[in-house]
């Protein structure tokens, strides 16, 4: 414990900090270092700190009146009420808790990021999903048997199944294990998409977000369970595949609804609440119909009745069932659960950015025609080490359309933010995506800019169009806690990215203003119809 308060304590300083693994450079961190910090944010000890009662912010009435039709924010997404509620209390403001949620604030001011980081700890907590615990706890107790999966528990026992995953997916060498698996689903992809395109136009048709959705999805189930579902093409209009993908939708809904805004189901059950619990049940449902199928193949293979396909990485479920066949379960339902909306609007936000920026294509495709000289040479985990562009595209499209706004903590000791003291136990959202699109923080936030992402020669020297701070990029959450998925994430878009580009030349002839909705999520409302042009050998 000492030493981990003690790195902890350290892990902003630039001569022992992980560049890499934080995904920026040493020349950001000393553009960082050398900024000035806002007045407000300047070293002050806890004792005298401003208290916490002063820390400006709606009361609870007002609150209410702010979001009950007719509000000043009825119908804007709670992430665009942020924003509005930043310009009239400032960058940290106190949102009052209402019908039994907890207060929580909200901090905007990017000089705050490190403190909070470097104050979580090895356990980080952060408030959970209510009506997830609900549902695994009280709903289908019998179901889950007290295993409730790493999205809805805190302390030592999030840290014991963490501990048990993280070898699997959070080390790279070991995500990149599957990229046998995600190229054969790639390949399906590539060939769904020159079977639906226009013939005269080349167009995809404007619900090519399903088939976005559904190469997220056989992603996933390929990883977590070695399962190929087919929805791509084979099985494409089977009555489960269109179940899971609304209910995935549903519950994304359903979460801000119930989660975020003020709702009283805890008082008294809302048909949003029973609407949620019924999507609980019928993803969990349909998803333990898979995992059981692939835990009868895992039994089978071990008794020597199947051969384990050659080339293909043993799936997550069948890695974590060694360690318990609960949790294994509980897994790769959570993997399902939390991965094909991220993945799909993730890689949907890419590819608008690479469709827009024709030059920037180009230089992503010369890079990637270097280890692909063909349309059908293969990637390999060697020839992915040399693609430091298209890794620059994936993060600066990231900035542009971030999925989340940020992250949550719940500190276990007092720290002083933007002078104010804040008490231990205190959720405190982080909304640092939230100002990866403005220009206060970052140089020209509208310009798509993969430069900025690249080392320098000189690692001292600004880079073209570099972010000030490098705690305000964590599209996966940070340290201990960040997404235990985020590896596989990333394989899957350098995968999807590379392959296309290496095959098609890609055009978005439409505008794009307004491209994704922020509401729990961000998602696309859009019609994605994308424009894919056979490129020459």
């Amino acid at each position: 414990m000492a030493t981990t308060n003690m790195l902890s304590r350290h892990l902003i300083r630039s001569d022992q900090i992980n560049w890499r693994f934080l995904g920026i450079t040493k020349a950001q961190a000393y553009a960082t270092q050398a900024a000035p910090k806002p007045s407000d944010a300047a070293d002050v000890s806890v004792e005298n700190a401003r208290p916490y009662s002063e820390v400006p912010g709606p009361s609870k009435l007002e609150l209410i009146w702010l979001f009950l039709p007719g509000g000043e924010f009825s119908k804007k997404p709670f992430f665009t009420a942020m924003a509005g509620m930043e310009k009239k209390y400032g960058p940290l403001f106190r949102f009052p808790g209402i019908f039994d949620k907890p207060e929580i604030v909200i901090d905007l001011n990017p000089a705050d990021f490190p403190i909070i980081f470097r104050n979580e700890g090895p356990w980080p907590n952060r408030r959970v999903f209510d009506t997830f615990v609900y549902h695994r706890e009280k709903h289908r107790g019998e179901f889950f048997q007290g295993v409730e999966g790493i999205i809805s528990t805190s302390g030592e026992k999030w840290a014991k199944m963490r501990t048990a995953v993280n070898p699997i997916l959070m080390q790279p060498k070991n995500a990149k294990l599957y990229l046998n698996t995600l190229l054969e689903i790639n390949n399906e992809f590539l060939e769904r998409i020159r079977h639906v395109r226009d013939p005269e136009t080349l167009e995809v048709p404007g619900d090519f977000l399903d088939d976005i959705n559904r190469l997220a999805f056989e992603g996933i189930a390929g990883i977590a369970l070695n399962t190929r579902l087919g929805l791509i093409h084979k099985n494409r209009d089977s009555a489960e595949g269109r179940t899971i993908m609304k209910g995935i939708r549903s519950f994304f809904v359903l979460s801000e609804e119930l989660e975020i805004k003020p709702s009283i189901w805890k008082y008294v059950k809302t048909p949003k609440f029973y609407e949620m619990m019924r999507t609980l049940d019928t993803l969990t449902d349909i998803c333990n119909k898979y995992i059981s199928e692939a835990l009868v193949r895992i039994k089978r293979d071990s008794e020597g009745q199947l051969m384990s396909e050659v080339g293909k990485e043993k799936s997550v479920l069948e890695k974590l069932v060694r360690v318990n066949k609960k949790f294994a379960v509980v897994m790769a339902l959570d993997m399902i659960l939390a991965g094909i909306d991220t993945t799909s609007s993730t890689l949907s936000g890419l590819l608008i950015c690479i469709a827009k920026n024709p030059d920037k294509q180009q230089k992503l495709f010369e890079e990637i025609s270097q280890i692909l000289p063909h349309k059908d040479s293969q990637l390999t985990i060697e020839n992915m080490q040399n693609l430091p562009y298209l890794r620059a595209c994936i993060k600066e499209s990231i900035r542009q359309y971030p999925i989340i706004p940020g992250t949550v903590r719940r500190l276990s000791s007092d720290v002083v933010l933007s002078g104010y003291r804040i008490p231990a136990g205190t959720d405190i959202s982080i909304g640092a995506n939230l100002l990866m699109r403005d220009e206060r923080y970052v140089p020209q936030p509208d310009k798509f800019i993969p430069e900025r992402w690249l080392r320098n020669d000189n690692s001292t020297q600004a880079l073209e169009g570099q972010i000030s701070n490098p705690f305000m990029y964590v599209p996966f959450g940070f340290g201990p806690r960040s997404c235990v998925g985020k590896r596989i994430v990333n394989l899957e878009l350098e995968i999807t990215l590379a392959r296309l580009v290496r095959n098609f030349y890609i055009e978005f002839n439409y505008p794009t203003e307004n491209a994704f909705e922020m509401k729990f999520m961000s998602v696309p409302q859009i019609p994605l119809k994308f424009k894919f042009t056979e490129r020459r050998e």
